[in-house]
């Protein structure tokens, strides 16, 4: 598969017939066997690896392009096709043939009254669209992820990784012709053209879902433009919050590791919330190990007491997702005023509370609103695979389908399902 040149006024019709080839072979892999899905992944992960030659051509080509255009050199790290990146490719492949399929699944099927049962099946959502940036590696997990759920798929990446794109397509696609599966079932946008783009938020007669990977610019224009709905997530500002019957060792430890076990994720903490009754005990301690890691410290003038040298926060920095080694500090006077603090300033992606009080406890996890709500533990866990869902399409903020990490069970839905036998209504 090459990138093409299409002219402006061709890209509307290029990108119809797109949609037109996905819809049409979706009704295909809706009906694909657990099989001949993961005889697709296997081959897929099969020419990933023996291709690995001409994909690393092919990504030398975007990285040349890249350079000569003035990529920050994070991007370019992105953007680059290692070896190991090509195996963790081939192997993420495996791993999604290797989890169950939840296609057909049926539960909570039960005797009513009348005689008949009731029931719900999984079903596929039909076309899924996926725009993202640089990273080429997402080609492969992405379409894994929707070929598995039984969707067709059509994907718009970065135009800096359209040769490196391209390449892997092209293996993903020979994958689904060598099972057996209709090829037109993945869709790779082709053209770097960008009115390909404002085509695809459009196409809601053939797209069911979209789902935005990227920046917060991304997300944002996907989420406003979209005629179909979107799976997203905007902002990752969680939080931790320290409660007053915290265990000190625990508090420490969760703490520090949200925060500097990565620091450019979204489910990195931003803000740590403390209890004042914690204040004296545990903020030198913190201030000294988060010093340690290079950490700039962003407080309340409270917070100033204990850590004299820190800066103090903006109204501005407590709304913020740094990405970056900084964190904003807030004591707070208990459990209603970190509740009220996470409300207005959190993004329901991920939040945490270190405490001893079961009741405490049980008040975090059902008034915070958010995707994740833990206790006792780092907001790093919020990911798919933590989470035993084997791989994720990304996380969701969103209330309604499918809210947290999204893997398989996301990307599909359920319809009610009635067993009778010969029943008739009275």
């Amino acid at each position: 598969m090459k990138t093409a040149s299409i002219s402006t006024t061709g890209v509307a019709s290029y990108m119809e017939d797109l949609g037109q080839a996905a819809r049409a072979d979706a009704p295909a892999m809706a009906r694909a066997t657990t099989g001949a899905k993961n005889a697709a992944l296997l081959a897929m992960a099969r020419f990933i690896r023996e291709r690995a030659p001409s994909l690393k051509a092919a990504n030398e080509g975007d990285l040349k392009a890249a350079q000569a255009a003035g990529l920050e050199a994070s991007l370019m790290d992105r953007l680059t096709l290692t070896d190991e990146r090509i195996e963790q490719m081939a192997r993420g492949l495996q791993e999604i043939a290797a989890l169950p399929d939840p296609v057909g699944e049926i539960s909570g099927l039960a005797m009513r009254p009348s005689g008949i049962q009731v029931g719900r099946m999984r079903v596929p959502l039909g076309v899924i669209g996926i725009i993202y940036e640089s990273r080429p590696n997402v080609t492969a997990d992405a379409a894994g992820l929707c070929l598995k759920s039984g969707n067709a798929v059509i994907l718009r990446g970065g135009s800096e990784a359209a040769l490196s794109n391209a390449a892997i397509g092209q293996c993903l696609r020979d994958g689904l012709a060598h099972a057996g599966l209709p090829p037109g079932a993945l869709g790779l946008v082709a053209t770097t053209d960008r009115a390909a783009v404002t085509e695809l938020l459009h196409m809601d007669r053939f797209i069911d879902l979209l789902i935005p990977r990227g920046g917060k610019g991304l997300v944002e224009l996907v989420s406003n433009e979209a005629r179909m709905p979107v799976l997203k997530h905007l902002h990752g500002i969680c939080h931790v919050y320290i409660d007053a019957d915290a265990d000190a060792k625990k508090a420490l430890a969760v703490a520090v590791n949200a925060k500097t076990q990565r620091y450019g994720t979204c489910n990195t903490m931003e803000t740590l919330l403390i209890a004042q009754s914690q204040a004296a005990n545990l903020l030198p301690r913190l201030a000294k190990a988060y010093g340690e890691h290079g950490v700039e410290l962003r407080v309340c003038a409270k917070t100033r007491q204990w850590i004299p040298d820190a800066a103090l926060a903006s109204e501005k920095d407590w709304e913020t997702e740094y990405l970056a080694p900084i964190l904003s500090i807030r004591v707070v006077a208990g459990l209603d005023e970190a509740i009220s603090h996470i409300a207005r300033y959190g993004s329901h992606h991920t939040d945490a509370i270190v405490t001893e009080n079961w009741t405490a406890a049980q008040r975090f996890l059902r008034e915070v609103d958010s995707s994740s709500v833990m206790v006792n533990a780092s907001t790093r866990f919020a990911d798919g695979f933590e989470y035993g869902l084997g791989a994720e399409i990304g996380i969701s903020t969103d209330k309604l389908h499918a809210r947290g990490p999204v893997g398989l069970e996301g990307l599909t839905s359920q319809k009610f399902i009635v067993w009778g036998d010969g029943h008739i209504r009275a």
